[in-house]
């Protein structure tokens, strides 16, 4: 059940948005030493961090959390250190803000631009992944954006030991910490779902319910995505030991990742030489094979059902369907597929180009894992979700999902009227970036 948010909530969402109109107004040198100052504080606290993530994997422990949630939680030394390299590399990429899009004079003295300016204020809802916070936090904060921020209860004591080290690198910049704010309870949590007109996006990250109740429940803009069923097609034309690399990263490497997959599409044509060395391999790597009864025939031992098709795992579990070509895989990614990324391997340029066309998800990849779904990977230095919604932002998203523009018109006394009576003509000469 949804609930108002409390005096105290709103107070202090209501001052995160002050202090996120006054960092909207910083320039670039000072949003990019704020970031660089969080990343300083982080590795000055990595004990106090390291020491809360445990506490909270020994009450997981005897919680008997799930296997997936575990490991979204878990947050040791050399995890730590790639998370802070990422808030780093935040203060390296390029300025979104200020961005001049559009430059037009309309007519003599009356001159039309759009510029790229902050959203305002994030509210970020995610369970576990207390690394979450870094990246969020360095992404707003160069972005020129606020953000309320609440974990889940699992990662408590890890978010709370983020918090405070990041909130203590800002007390050293021009950055008001107040711009960062943890909320820690349920109730404050549902409240944040009610405070349109100060909370400009909301970012869920999460399981699928999650993702579906916030959605279902607020008037704020979402950005997010509820399923991430991923899959990879093996073509009659592939490189076996290549798409034998391909699948067993994508599935292996970090199964609990929304960007991993959960079936893989075999050929008919190359079924019986790959599928029985696949099933060798990814028992090997401990993966329980669901099958139809084309896969089972070749060595899958489990059957499929319908369910499976359109279940993402999380976990070392993984669909296997023999499709007869590539117009049969197209179909079942287009019927169970969640727009997040496919992919397929294949030597075969055309059969490449037409998959790489034909399927609508956020990333199409070919020849490769779908692991490089994410914004670190891609060169972001982090990403604040995955969206797989049509529209933009779209794919893992970064700096340039957290603006939006704004246009400015300047003028010397100009009124509309002169235009409808005739007395004045509009130009609309474009005028350099």
């Amino acid at each position: 059940m949804i609930i108002d948010p409390s005096p105290d909530l709103l107070a202090r969402a209501a001052q995160v948005r002050r202090s996120a109109m006054a960092l909207g107004q910083l320039d670039d040198g000072q949003r990019n030493q704020a970031v660089l100052a969080m990343a300083d504080a982080l590795e000055q606290n990595t004990e106090n961090i390291l020491a809360a993530n445990q506490a909270d994997l020994d009450a997981a422990a005897v919680e008997e959390l799930a296997p997936a949630l575990v490991a979204r939680l878990k947050l040791d030394g050399p995890k730590l250190v790639g998370a802070i390299a990422g808030v780093r590399q935040v203060a390296e990429l390029a300025d979104p803000v200020g961005r001049r899009q559009l430059h037009t004079e309309l007519d003599a003295g009356l001159l039309l631009e759009r510029l790229t300016v902050p959203l305002g204020v994030l509210g970020v809802i995610f369970e576990a992944r207390p690394d979450a916070v870094m990246q969020i936090a360095s992404l707003a904060i160069r972005s020129g954006n606020g953000a309320l921020l609440k974990g889940g209860r699992e990662a408590m004591r890890s978010c709370a030991a983020i918090h405070a080290a990041l909130r203590s690198g800002l007390a050293a910049s021009a950055v008001n910490p107040d711009a960062l704010e943890l909320l820690t309870s349920r109730e404050e949590s549902l409240g944040l779902l009610k405070l349109d007109g100060l909370v400009d996006l909301i970012i869920p990250r999460g399981s699928n319910d999650l993702v579906r109740f916030i959605q279902d429940n607020t008037r704020i803009p979402v950005l997010g995505h509820a399923d991430g069923i991923c899959h990879l097609f093996v073509d009659r034309a592939t490189d076996v030991q290549m798409a034998l690399r391909v699948a067993l990263d994508s599935k292996t490497q970090y199964p609990a990742a929304c960007n991993a997959i959960e079936t893989l599409l075999v050929d008919a044509v190359i079924a019986d030489s790959f599928l029985p060395q696949a099933v060798l391999a990814f028992g090997a790597a401990g993966v329980e094979l669901r099958g139809d009864a084309a896969a089972m025939a070749l060595g899958v031992n489990q059957a499929a059902s319908d369910e499976d098709w359109s279940t993402e795992y999380s976990d070392l579990i993984l669909s296997v369907k023999v499709v007869p070509d590539l117009a049969a895989a197209l179909d079942h990614i287009a019927r169970y597929g969640s727009r997040h990324t496919d992919a397929i391997c294949t030597r075969d340029a055309a059969t490449a180009d037409r998959f790489l066309a034909a399927v609508n998800s956020a990333g199409v990849y070919l020849n490769c894992s779908t692991r490089f779904a994410d914004g670190f990977r891609y060169g972001f230095g982090a990403e604040v979700g995955i969206s797989t919604q049509t529209m933009p932002p779209r794919g893992p998203v970064g700096l340039e999902g957290l603006v939006t523009y704004r246009y400015r018109l300047r003028g010397e006394g100009h009124i509309a009227a002169d235009y409808a009576s005739g007395v004045c003509q509009f130009s609309h000469r474009p005028l350099p970036l």
